[in-house]
């Protein structure tokens, strides 16, 4: 699959639910981190628990890795970040947050989620971000995945089945393909 040709950041942004999770989207966020952090990018996400933890820890298992995790918080210290976040950023300003999180990735990765999720969702759409959801993650990555979701773009939320397939998206990123 062609990806769209944008300046890159090196940002890839992960959004997902906070709090408790399941086994499997625990797992799939993991994944996600690692090859992230294999890919040598940065991993933006909200920076709580849940499957923003489960990415920032698959990044951190990565040893030699270039790229760093960062966490956009919505409070105004630190306390609420994830124990594997490397860049820990308090923004005071709430949920508004999830503008930033979703604009400061080239490529945004769903991985299950809820109500927040489909706002960053939303905002990522809006801004012609390149959102990719991960199906078998359910939640909001199910309901969303292969869908058009307005008028202002003609091009699918790209349903992901597998992390090779992630892989391959994210290095024909990397690659300018």
């Amino acid at each position: 699959m062609e990806l769209k040709k944008i300046r890159p950041t090196g940002n890839i942004s992960v959004i997902g639910s906070s709090g408790p999770i399941s086994d499997n989207v625990c797992k799939i966020a993991r994944e996600v981190g690692l090859i992230v952090g294999k890919s040598g990018l940065n991993l933006i996400c909200g920076g709580r628990d849940g499957v923003m933890e489960a990415a920032c820890k698959g990044m951190s298992e990565v040893s030699d890795r270039k790229g760093r995790s960062i966490a956009i918080l919505p409070g105004n210290d630190a306390s609420g970040a994830n124990q594997y976040a490397d860049v820990i950023i308090p923004t005071g300003i709430g949920y508004a947050r999830n503008s930033i999180v979703a604009l400061s990735g080239d490529i945004v990765i769903i991985i299950g989620g809820a109500s927040g999720t489909l706002c960053e969702a939303a905002y990522a759409w809006q801004y012609d971000k390149i959102i990719v959801a991960m199906v078998k993650s359910g939640g909001v990555a199910v309901e969303l995945g292969g869908k058009v979701l307005d008028y202002r773009r003609n091009d699918p939320v790209i349903a992901c089945a597998d992390m090779s397939q992630l892989e391959v998206l994210i290095n024909n990123y990397k690659n300018g393909v």
